[in-house]
């Protein structure tokens, strides 16, 4: 789960990481009104949306007088920003972090991420701040510091201090630097967050180590936990699909292409969207029904994969373990019906009650084309739907 940058700046100085003082505001007027109340020569207007690259994109302008707070903001708000992150459709601009300048003397950037290499949590620095941390990899990958962390013991003052030294923090600063590191990774791990990261973290001309952007994601497998957290959510930053499944415990991820997959089990739904490429297609989704779907679930699922005007059909993949093929037959012929099927849908069935599954396919009436294999399904779907 995402949240939005000033969002993410509130929970942080929750743990002592110094932020630049902000205000959110929905309306050109809210903005003025914002900005006026933080009384700073200097103010600057962020486009808020679940994205990076927002600067870029015309996202951010700094502001010099409560005239330019009004035309930034008449300009920004409603503004479709495309990134490298919002694909070509880009986001609409609906909220704007009002925020006081800085005085900014040098850019870093401050990262925490699990890293599955080592299995370990792991804090990344660099001295190169204000540029994605992607193209810093790409180009110049001996500027990324990494501190892997032991989880029984958790961050220490020394790696802290060393990340600081590494990427060139000033002297004088090496314990403030350190000091905003141990927060930063104390709320990661609190709010069992996904991602962290902070681009950039500066250095002042008064001498503070600050946040001038955050980005925080969170594990939706531990927000049970986080209710606070949950509070944050913005819906319309969300795909209506995902929001939808995620009301039936489905994991559901909306792609580009036209062939519709339904599978249960994360391992089997990506190595299904990979033979579908092999193939010569292209997957519409990752959906993953589970191990313990119901009727009902599957129905839904149907649903959620037909609501996708790309769609142009759809490769059921099922081995049933845990799942039951019959369950999940019944599901299909429900669903096919309710919302009137009118594209190719093929079915691969294996495991649990498989002949049984068939067997309600076959009688069902219905149009659908049956595969021996998982190969044989991703041919049949993909010559279906070219």
């Amino acid at each position: 789960m995402n949240i939005h940058e000033y969002q993410g700046k509130e929970v942080l100085k929750q743990y002592g990481v110094a932020v630049p003082e902000g205000r959110v505001a929905f309306s050109v007027d809210e903005a003025v009104a914002a900005a006026e109340a933080l009384n700073s020569p200097v103010v600057v207007v962020k486009a808020q949306i679940h994205a990076g690259g927002r600067g870029k994109a015309g996202g951010v302008k700094v502001a010099k007088s409560l005239e330019e707070v009004r035309t930034y903001a008449d300009d920004i708000l409603g503004k479709v920003l495309v990134t490298h992150q919002t694909g070509p459709e880009g986001k609409e601009v609906k909220r704007l972090l009002i925020e006081q300048g800085c005085d900014i003397k040098k850019e870093y950037y401050v990262g925490v991420v699990v890293d599955r290499g080592t299995g370990r949590v792991v804090m990344m620095a660099s001295e190169e701040g204000g540029t994605e941390i992607e193209e810093v990899a790409a180009h110049t990958p001996e500027k990324i510091i990494k501190e892997i962390i032991d989880p029984a013991i958790g961050l220490q003052a020394f790696q802290a201090r060393r990340l600081a030294f590494a990427i060139n923090i000033p002297k004088e600063l090496i314990q403030e630097a350190a000091r905003f590191m141990l927060a930063l990774y104390e709320a990661f791990m609190d709010k069992d967050c996904s991602i962290a990261e902070i681009n950039p973290l500066v250095v002042t001309g008064d001498g503070k180590v600050m946040a001038l952007d955050a980005k925080l994601n969170f594990d939706a497998n531990a927000l049970y936990r986080h209710p606070e957290i949950v509070a944050l959510r913005d819906l319309e930053e969300e795909d209506v699909k995902e929001i939808e499944a995620s009301k039936y415990d489905l994991s559901y991820i909306a792609l580009d292409g036209n062939i519709g997959c339904m599978v249960n089990g994360a391992g089997l739904a990506m190595s299904t969207m990979d033979i579908i490429k092999y193939y010569g297609g292209d997957p519409a989704n990752f959906l993953d029904v589970g191990g313990g779907a119901t009727a009902e679930k599957v129905t839904e699922a149907f649903k959620i994969i037909l609501s996708d005007s790309k769609v142009k059909g759809i490769f059921v993949n099922i081995f049933g373990g845990i799942m039951k093929c019959d369950v999940i037959a019944s599901g299909i012929v429900e669903a096919a019906k309710q919302v009137e099927l009118d594209r190719p849908l093929v079915v691969r069935l294996e495991g649990t009650n498989v002949e049984l599954g068939k067997k309600i396919l076959g009688e069902s009436g219905l149009a659908i084309v049956s595969a021996d294999s998982m190969a044989d399904g991703a041919q049949k779907i993909v010559a279906l739907v070219s």
